[in-house]
């Protein structure tokens, strides 16, 4: 029990913060002309979610990023994709009734995986956050662990999706979300930045 509380705590701690997967994840449910369609991106951030959470329970992950070329790929390609999914975000339009500005389904599931996998301190948090305490159960109670994790992954990228959707229906005109999502794309661009900054 104290494996499963302590494992739900501590990833809403790490979710709860604002970062580029949950604005993404967010505007898919305010963006697309239907709740399904917006979906792709959250399944696949979410089992995204699960691959790093898994890595960094095994320890594989602190191995992996030990490889400064490793990590600087992962850098370039991260600012690289930030910027165009920032300038994605910031061309579309909300509409109510219509597919215009929605992002297609390939593109959610591309955009999804990037901000989700190409972001290096993100990866980063995770391994030191959640391996780091992982180390303190064993057996049966790391898998519990492991799992109240990763369920708080999906349910609260569900949970983002549908308050999008929500905020779509009393966003009629849908001005309000036009704003978030220039906001999100400078969030976008500033984290690029960031990202870039940390190469040079």
């Amino acid at each position: 029990m104290e494996a499963i509380l302590h494992g739900i705590l501590l990833s809403f701690g790490l979710i709860l913060p604002l970062g580029v997967q949950n604005l993404f994840v967010f505007s898919q449910g305010a963006t697309q002309p239907k709740l399904m369609r917006a979906f792709p991106a959250t399944i696949t951030a979410a089992l995204c979610d699960t691959l790093l959470i898994v890595l960094a329970v095994f320890g594989v992950s602190v191995i992996v990023l030990q490889l400064n070329w490793l990590r600087m790929v992962f850098m370039i390609v991260g600012a690289i994709f930030l910027i165009y999914i920032g300038y994605t975000i910031w061309r579309s339009k909300a509409k109510t009734n219509e597919n215009t500005g929605a992002v297609p389904v390939r593109q959610q599931i591309l955009f999804a995986m990037s901000v989700s996998l190409l972001n290096p301190h993100a990866i980063l948090d995770t391994v030191g956050v959640i391996g780091t305490n992982a180390l303190k159960y064993n057996g049966v109670a790391q898998v519990y662990f492991t799992i109240a994790c990763i369920s708080v992954s999906w349910v609260w990228f569900f949970g983002l999706t549908i308050a999008g959707a929500t905020m779509k229906k009393l966003d009629v005109a849908g001005n309000l979300m036009n704003i978030i999502n220039k906001c999100s794309a400078l969030f976008i661009w500033g984290t690029a930045i960031y990202l870039i900054m940390g190469i040079t």
